[in-house]
């Protein structure tokens, strides 16, 4: 048989790295027999997809309806890395000992670089692929993804600090009279939030009218619009709930003072910056669903998601001067590239395999020395509580590329990105 197991392994346990940072990690093959194969390729890349398919009814010449399909696709390509682990695509034929044999493989990624993202149309996604090169044979591949963030920090936009506030009022018409208003307002303390944090919501109705205000429903959506260049340029936009919280009801000639909470989920931050092809925005809706025949009453503000929270939350200090470098015990906030990016990166060490059986450190595997530094926002914001890194409920639907074999392995199971958290750091709370 030969190949019994392969699985990918990163060397953070949320598989999550900033744009800059550098990746490193293994292969680990169990052969049930010794195993002859050309070489051992590894290849890194990150991407942006983005696919739907649209419909049109059109008259033929002879009257009769048809249906035609557009598929409309873009793509764009960050980076991809490739080298050869163990051999080369014209050496000779290398035998592989039966057992356990690791493989490191690392890269540093380019500095700037999108988030990760998966939607229903596309996503950004980064993958590494290692694929036993085999002569005169089907290749075996294993592949598997990892999670890319790039730092959005809150404090550099002063309109984030804005409180969200929305207003709302509507008279109600019986038979040609108009009623008193009714009065609907609602706010929360600032525009800008990270994933973990809690957003207080105060809602304060008065409701002068003859009508029953049944519930306010407060919704936090997202916004993604997706952009196509094949065959021609084209834009779908998609609108989904992420969370909704509501309160109700308010009869007529009431007076309601509520207050509601909204945790941001692990969610992908907001514009994806460096992505031309999927743009994502969040916003704050609200609707007031209101008794008998009238129209409901709307309004929404736009709310920003970032990977920074904002300074003087609860829980987290302003900023204040640098501290010396230090090890950020597997926190990928905590690091920063050594060095800069320049494509492509050849690995320093990973040419060899282990030692047969996987003998030395756990794995038989040397993970390659980096420095670590501190990434910029760790200067600005030293004793920022770290996050904590959640995976995000939205899912790939498939890591299988377009044209890739059926046969492919996928490690690591179905892929979710994963987003920091900061439950420690909270918002201040609205005024009284």
């Amino acid at each position: 048989m030969g190949l019994k197991e392969a699985n990918i392994y990163f060397d953070n346990q949320w598989n999550t790295y900033y744009a800059g940072q550098t990746v490193n990690g293994r292969i680990e093959y169990v052969f049930d027999s010794p195993k002859k194969v050309r070489g051992i390729h590894v290849k890194i890349k990150g991407e942006a997809h983005t696919e739907w398919c649209e419909s049109k009814e059109e008259q033929n010449s002879e009257g009769k309806t048809e249906t035609s399909d557009t598929m409309h696709t873009g793509h764009e390509e960050y980076f991809q890395i490739s080298y050869y682990l163990l051999g080369s695509n014209s050496g000779n034929e290398i035998e592989i000992p039966a057992g356990k044999q690791v493989y490191n493989f690392t890269c540093t990624l380019p500095p700037v670089l999108p988030s990760s993202f998966e939607g229903q149309y596309g996503y950004i996604r980064y993958t590494v692929k290692v694929t036993l090169d085999r002569p005169w044979k089907f290749d075996q591949e294993t592949k598997m993804a990892f999670t890319v963030l790039n730092a959005f920090d809150l404090n550099l936009n002063p309109s984030y600090k804005e409180p969200i506030h929305i207003q709302l009022e509507k008279t109600f018409c019986c038979f040609c009279c108009a009623s008193p208003p009714l009065s609907v307002d609602v706010q929360a303390p600032v525009s800008g939030y990270v994933p973990g944090q809690v957003i207080p919501i105060r809602i304060d109705i008065e409701n002068k009218s003859n009508v029953q205000l049944h519930l306010v429903k407060i919704f936090l959506r997202k916004v993604v619009t997706y952009r196509a260049t094949s065959p021609t340029n084209a834009i779908k936009k998609i609108k989904d709930i992420v969370l909704t919280v509501q309160e109700g009801p308010a009869p007529a000639g009431s007076t309601k003072n509520w207050s509601l909470n909204m945790e941001v989920p692990p969610i992908p931050p907001s514009d994806l910056v460096n992505c031309n092809i999927i743009d994502l925005d969040y916003d704050f809706k609200v609707e007031c669903v209101v008794s008998g025949m009238h129209m409901n009453m709307s309004g929404k503000k736009y709310i920003a998601i970032g990977t920074v929270p904002l300074v003087g939350m609860v829980g987290q200090p302003t900023p204040s001067a640098p501290l010396p470098d230090n090890v950020g015990n597997g926190d990928p906030s905590q690091y920063s590239p050594s060095q800069p990016a320049v494509l492509p990166v050849g690995p320093s060490q990973p040419n060899a395999p282990s030692a047969p059986g996987g003998e030395g450190n756990p794995g038989g595997w040397v993970m390659p020395g980096a420095p670590p530094a501190q990434p910029p926002y760790q200067t600005l914001y030293p004793t920022l509580t770290s996050p904590v890194y959640k995976e995000s409920p939205y899912t790939a639907r498939t890591l299988q590329d377009r044209g890739e074999s059926n046969h492919v392995m996928i490690s690591g199971g179905n892929f979710a990105p994963f987003y920091p958290t900061y439950a420690a750091v909270q918002p201040p709370p609205l005024p009284q």
